[in-house]
């Protein structure tokens, strides 16, 4: 489940902050792109994540939803809640009925402790190409420059105007695909007071693992 978690982090830690020397006019678009979000109270996303692995011919389908505003998120998934107000850290498990308390770590710059950081990390390492403009959204390209990575591309599809996610494909050397797909994509919500923190009351009988 924590891998699973990290990959969709990673996906979209990517594509807000993928931009590169070569397309200028794929870089407009992700600038604009990520510029909506920094501006909007909150991004919520609901989702699809696919994991195709070509090698052993398997899928897996993950549904969830995820709210960001500046350093705090909640991440829900089927099996996981993470809730994170920027400093600290709440990660249930319904199943086992569970919560682990965890201290955000300051000098950690991952997105787990600073997640308004997927909108100035990365911007150099990348090559971008807008590969095709549809009448109703645009196509961009990805490319790592390392040729070390584990990457192969990333492609993600923006809608026309609004710019808002489509989908993502991450494509990996060892046969792996990752395909997000955005149900919803929302720069509206308004996050309520408690909703990256979380709350007792309503888990009832909830054992408590406290790391602080």
């Amino acid at each position: 489940m924590r891998s699973i978690i990290a990959t969709f982090l990673f996906l979209f830690l990517f594509v807000m902050n993928a931009n590169s020397q070569t397309d200028q006019e794929a870089i407009k678009i992700l600038d604009r792109f990520s510029d909506n979000a920094v501006k909007a109270p909150s991004v919520s996303m609901k989702f699809k994540l696919i994991t195709t692995n070509q090698t052993d011919n398997t899928k897996d389908t993950l549904e969830g939803t995820v709210i960001i505003s500046k350093d705090k998120y909640k991440l829900d998934l089927p099996d996981n809640i993470v809730w994170f107000n920027g400093e600290t850290s709440w990660s249930y498990l319904p199943a086992e009925k569970e919560v682990t308390i965890a201290k955000a770590d300051k000098k950690d710059n991952s997105f787990q402790s600073r997640p308004s950081l997927i909108f100035s990390l990365y911007k150099k390492g990348y090559k971008s190409r807008l590969i095709e403009e549809k009448s109703d959204s645009y196509i961009i390209d990805l490319y790592p420059e390392d040729i070390k990575s584990e990457l192969l591309r990333v492609r993600l599809s923006v809608a026309k105007p609004m710019l808002y996610l489509i989908s993502l494909e991450y494509k990996r050397k060892d046969g792996v695909i990752v395909t997000l797909q955005v149900n919803e994509y929302d720069l509206k919500v308004k996050p309520e007071p408690g909703t990256f923190i979380f709350q007792p009351g309503n888990f009832k009988g909830v054992e408590i693992i406290d790391m602080r």
